[in-house]
Protein backbone atom coordinates (compact mmCIF):
# COMPACT_ATOMS: atom_id res chain seq x y z
CA UNK A 1 0.00 0.00 0.00
CA UNK A 2 1.68 3.45 -1.00
CA UNK A 3 1.92 5.92 1.80
CA UNK A 4 0.74 4.50 4.32
CA UNK A 5 -1.85 6.78 7.05
CA UNK A 6 -1.98 6.05 10.37
CA UNK A 7 -5.22 6.97 11.95
CA UNK A 8 -5.61 8.79 15.21
CA UNK A 9 -8.54 10.03 16.50
CA UNK A 10 -9.07 13.59 16.70
CA UNK A 11 -9.47 15.54 20.48
CA UNK A 12 -12.95 16.02 19.50
CA UNK A 13 -13.75 12.63 18.26
CA UNK A 14 -12.29 11.64 21.38
CA UNK A 15 -14.20 13.67 23.47
CA UNK A 16 -17.28 12.68 21.64
CA UNK A 17 -16.13 9.29 22.61
CA UNK A 18 -15.54 9.67 25.84
CA UNK A 19 -19.18 11.08 26.45
CA UNK A 20 -21.10 8.32 24.58
CA UNK A 21 -19.23 6.08 26.97
CA UNK A 22 -20.01 7.69 30.18
CA UNK A 23 -24.16 7.08 28.73
CA UNK A 24 -23.29 3.82 27.74
CA UNK A 25 -22.27 3.48 31.61
CA UNK A 26 -24.99 5.20 32.91
CA UNK A 27 -27.54 2.64 30.90
CA UNK A 28 -25.76 -0.66 32.25
CA UNK A 29 -25.98 0.90 35.56
CA UNK A 30 -29.46 1.70 35.49
CA UNK A 31 -29.82 -1.65 33.51
CA UNK A 32 -28.21 -3.39 36.46
CA UNK A 33 -29.81 -1.33 39.32
CA UNK A 34 -33.38 -2.33 37.65
CA UNK A 35 -32.01 -6.09 38.25
CA UNK A 36 -31.62 -5.98 41.86
CA UNK A 37 -34.83 -4.32 42.22
CA UNK A 38 -36.18 -7.01 40.09
CA UNK A 39 -34.49 -9.89 41.84
CA UNK A 40 -35.57 -8.30 45.90
CA UNK A 41 -39.41 -6.79 44.81
CA UNK A 42 -40.51 -8.48 41.99
CA UNK A 43 -40.24 -11.99 42.01
CA UNK A 44 -43.14 -13.55 43.02
CA UNK A 45 -46.33 -14.67 41.67
CA UNK A 46 -48.70 -12.07 42.33
CA UNK A 47 -46.23 -9.43 40.45
CA UNK A 48 -45.39 -11.36 37.12
CA UNK A 49 -46.67 -8.40 34.74
CA UNK A 50 -44.60 -6.16 36.56
CA UNK A 51 -41.09 -8.26 36.46
CA UNK A 52 -42.07 -8.61 32.46
CA UNK A 53 -41.87 -4.71 32.20
CA UNK A 54 -38.79 -4.63 34.45
CA UNK A 55 -37.16 -7.19 32.19
CA UNK A 56 -38.10 -5.33 28.99
CA UNK A 57 -37.03 -1.89 30.31
CA UNK A 58 -33.60 -3.94 31.65
CA UNK A 59 -33.54 -4.86 27.99
CA UNK A 60 -33.96 -1.68 26.21
CA UNK A 61 -31.14 -0.07 28.47
CA UNK A 62 -28.85 -3.01 27.83
CA UNK A 63 -29.28 -2.01 23.92
CA UNK A 64 -29.04 1.65 24.97
CA UNK A 65 -25.79 0.97 26.18
CA UNK A 66 -24.13 -1.15 23.57
CA UNK A 67 -25.23 0.76 20.57
CA UNK A 68 -23.59 3.94 22.51
CA UNK A 69 -20.72 2.12 23.12
CA UNK A 70 -20.49 0.84 19.44
CA UNK A 71 -20.90 4.30 18.24
CA UNK A 72 -17.73 5.70 20.85
CA UNK A 73 -15.42 2.63 19.69
CA UNK A 74 -15.85 3.87 15.86
CA UNK A 75 -15.44 7.04 16.44
CA UNK A 76 -11.64 6.35 19.16
CA UNK A 77 -10.92 2.25 18.07
CA UNK A 78 -8.41 0.27 20.19
CA UNK A 79 -5.52 -0.70 18.52
CA UNK A 80 -5.15 -4.30 17.49
CA UNK A 81 -1.87 -4.78 19.22
CA UNK A 82 -3.15 -4.61 22.47
CA UNK A 83 -5.45 -7.73 22.43
CA UNK A 84 -6.95 -7.67 25.28
CA UNK A 85 -7.93 -3.88 25.77
CA UNK A 86 -9.53 -4.48 22.04
CA UNK A 87 -11.61 -7.00 23.04
CA UNK A 88 -12.96 -5.84 26.40
CA UNK A 89 -13.37 -2.33 24.34
CA UNK A 90 -15.22 -4.04 21.42
CA UNK A 91 -17.17 -6.85 23.11
CA UNK A 92 -17.60 -5.25 26.49
CA UNK A 93 -21.51 -4.37 25.19
CA UNK A 94 -22.20 -8.08 25.03
CA UNK A 95 -20.86 -9.21 28.43
CA UNK A 96 -22.48 -6.56 30.20
CA UNK A 97 -25.57 -7.34 28.26
CA UNK A 98 -25.62 -10.89 29.42
CA UNK A 99 -24.81 -9.96 32.78
CA UNK A 100 -27.92 -7.62 33.22
CA UNK A 101 -30.05 -10.72 32.99
CA UNK A 102 -27.72 -13.93 33.93
CA UNK A 103 -28.43 -13.49 37.99
CA UNK A 104 -32.45 -12.50 37.59
CA UNK A 105 -32.44 -15.70 35.14
CA UNK A 106 -30.45 -17.83 37.66
CA UNK A 107 -32.98 -16.98 40.62
CA UNK A 108 -36.08 -17.05 38.83
CA UNK A 109 -35.31 -20.59 38.32
CA UNK A 110 -33.83 -21.37 41.53
CA UNK A 111 -36.58 -19.76 43.67
CA UNK A 112 -38.57 -22.92 44.98
CA UNK A 113 -41.22 -20.55 46.04
CA UNK A 114 -41.88 -19.22 42.16
CA UNK A 115 -44.37 -21.69 41.00
CA UNK A 116 -43.95 -23.33 37.43
CA UNK A 117 -46.17 -21.03 35.56
CA UNK A 118 -44.36 -17.95 36.49
CA UNK A 119 -40.96 -19.91 36.06
CA UNK A 120 -41.74 -20.57 32.33
CA UNK A 121 -43.33 -17.56 31.51
CA UNK A 122 -40.86 -14.78 33.41
CA UNK A 123 -38.07 -16.84 32.74
CA UNK A 124 -38.37 -17.77 28.81
CA UNK A 125 -38.57 -14.09 28.98
CA UNK A 126 -35.87 -13.19 30.32
CA UNK A 127 -33.67 -15.81 28.57
CA UNK A 128 -34.67 -14.36 25.50
CA UNK A 129 -33.93 -10.86 26.32
CA UNK A 130 -30.81 -12.10 27.64
CA UNK A 131 -29.66 -13.62 24.37
CA UNK A 132 -31.16 -10.50 22.43
CA UNK A 133 -28.90 -8.07 24.62
CA UNK A 134 -25.97 -10.10 24.64
CA UNK A 135 -26.29 -10.59 20.48
CA UNK A 136 -27.11 -6.78 20.32
CA UNK A 137 -24.08 -5.88 21.79
CA UNK A 138 -21.42 -8.30 20.03
CA UNK A 139 -19.20 -5.77 18.09
CA UNK A 140 -19.24 -7.81 14.60
CA UNK A 141 -15.88 -6.70 12.66
CA UNK A 142 -14.77 -4.30 15.01
CA UNK A 143 -13.32 -0.98 14.01
CA UNK A 144 -9.27 -0.90 15.26
CA UNK A 145 -6.35 1.65 14.40
CA UNK A 146 -4.69 -0.67 12.03
CA UNK A 147 -8.33 -1.30 9.82
CA UNK A 148 -8.82 2.71 9.76
CA UNK A 149 -4.99 2.90 8.83
CA UNK A 150 -5.41 0.56 6.04
CA UNK A 151 -8.42 1.87 4.87
CA UNK A 152 -7.47 5.45 4.78
CA UNK A 153 -4.33 4.51 2.85
CA UNK A 154 -6.66 2.43 0.12
CA UNK A 155 -9.04 5.52 -0.05
CA UNK A 156 -5.95 7.58 -0.40
CA UNK A 157 -5.17 5.73 -3.74
CA UNK A 158 -8.26 5.77 -4.90
CA UNK A 159 -8.82 9.06 -4.64
CA UNK A 160 -5.50 10.35 -5.98
CA UNK A 161 -5.92 8.17 -8.88
CA UNK A 162 -9.59 10.11 -9.62
CA UNK A 163 -8.39 13.81 -8.45
CA UNK A 164 -5.22 13.67 -10.55
CA UNK A 165 -3.03 12.91 -7.79
CA UNK A 166 -3.64 14.97 -4.80
CA UNK A 167 -6.11 14.03 -1.83
CA UNK A 168 -7.72 16.90 -1.10
CA UNK A 169 -11.51 16.20 -0.08
CA UNK A 170 -14.32 18.09 0.92
CA UNK A 171 -16.81 18.03 3.70
CA UNK A 172 -19.81 19.25 5.79
CA UNK A 173 -20.76 19.41 9.42
CA UNK A 174 -23.80 16.79 9.04
CA UNK A 175 -21.89 15.01 6.14
CA UNK A 176 -21.09 11.45 6.20
CA UNK A 177 -19.45 11.69 2.68
CA UNK A 178 -16.65 13.50 1.18
CA UNK A 179 -16.42 15.20 -1.88
CA UNK A 180 -13.93 15.41 -4.58
CA UNK A 181 -15.61 18.78 -5.73
CA UNK A 182 -16.42 21.70 -3.91
CA UNK A 183 -19.28 22.31 -6.28
CA UNK A 184 -21.14 19.29 -5.78
CA UNK A 185 -25.02 19.61 -5.65
CA UNK A 186 -24.85 17.58 -2.25
CA UNK A 187 -22.67 19.87 -0.40
CA UNK A 188 -22.84 23.16 -2.48
CA UNK A 189 -23.56 26.42 -0.70
CA UNK A 190 -23.49 24.47 2.61
CA UNK A 191 -22.78 26.11 5.49
CA UNK A 192 -19.34 25.36 7.77
CA UNK A 193 -17.77 23.37 4.58
CA UNK A 194 -14.64 21.96 5.77
CA UNK A 195 -11.56 20.66 3.32
CA UNK A 196 -8.29 18.47 3.98
CA UNK A 197 -6.90 15.42 3.14
CA UNK A 198 -8.67 11.67 3.40
CA UNK A 199 -6.88 10.95 7.04
CA UNK A 200 -8.40 14.48 8.28
CA UNK A 201 -11.93 13.66 7.26
CA UNK A 202 -11.55 10.19 8.66
CA UNK A 203 -10.14 11.52 12.07
CA UNK A 204 -11.85 14.94 12.60
CA UNK A 205 -15.19 13.75 11.67
CA UNK A 206 -15.40 9.84 11.18
CA UNK A 207 -15.83 10.49 7.63
CA UNK A 208 -15.03 7.06 5.77
CA UNK A 209 -16.83 7.55 1.91
CA UNK A 210 -16.27 9.02 -0.92
CA UNK A 211 -19.74 10.83 -2.22
CA UNK A 212 -21.06 8.49 -5.68
CA UNK A 213 -21.64 11.67 -7.50
CA UNK A 214 -18.00 12.98 -6.83
CA UNK A 215 -16.87 9.28 -8.14
CA UNK A 216 -18.99 9.12 -11.04
CA UNK A 217 -18.22 12.57 -11.94
CA UNK A 218 -13.88 12.60 -11.46
CA UNK A 219 -14.63 9.00 -13.86
CA UNK A 220 -15.93 10.35 -16.88
CA UNK A 221 -14.05 13.51 -16.72
CA UNK A 222 -10.67 11.25 -16.04
CA UNK A 223 -12.12 8.41 -18.63
CA UNK A 224 -11.82 6.10 -16.66
CA UNK A 225 -13.87 2.76 -16.50
CA UNK A 226 -15.01 0.71 -13.52
CA UNK A 227 -12.51 -2.24 -14.37
CA UNK A 228 -9.27 0.47 -15.17
CA UNK A 229 -9.64 2.11 -12.08
CA UNK A 230 -8.32 -0.60 -10.04
CA UNK A 231 -5.29 -1.28 -12.44
CA UNK A 232 -4.60 2.62 -12.12
CA UNK A 233 -4.82 2.38 -8.16
CA UNK A 234 -2.35 -0.80 -8.24
CA UNK A 235 0.05 0.59 -10.54
CA UNK A 236 0.02 4.26 -8.61
CA UNK A 237 0.76 2.31 -5.63
CA UNK A 238 3.61 0.45 -6.70
CA UNK A 239 5.10 3.21 -8.44
CA UNK A 240 4.73 5.27 -4.90
CA UNK A 241 6.12 2.77 -3.10
CA UNK A 242 8.93 2.31 -5.78
CA UNK A 243 9.94 5.95 -5.08
CA UNK A 244 10.10 5.35 -1.60
CA UNK A 245 12.35 2.85 -1.35
CA UNK A 246 14.77 5.02 -3.71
Amino acid sequence: MSDQKVFVASEESKAQAKQLRLFAILAWLIAMAGQVFAILKLIHNETLVWLIVAIVVILALAITGSTLWKKANRLDPASEKEPVKFFVQNQLGAILGVLAFLPLVILIFMNKEIDGKTKGIAGGIAVVAMLVAGISGIQFNPPSIEKYSKEISAQTDTLRTLNLGNDLVYWTPSGNKYHIYADCPHIKGHAGMSQGTVKEAWQKKGISELCKTCEKRAMKERNISPDSLGILIQKSATLTDSTATQ
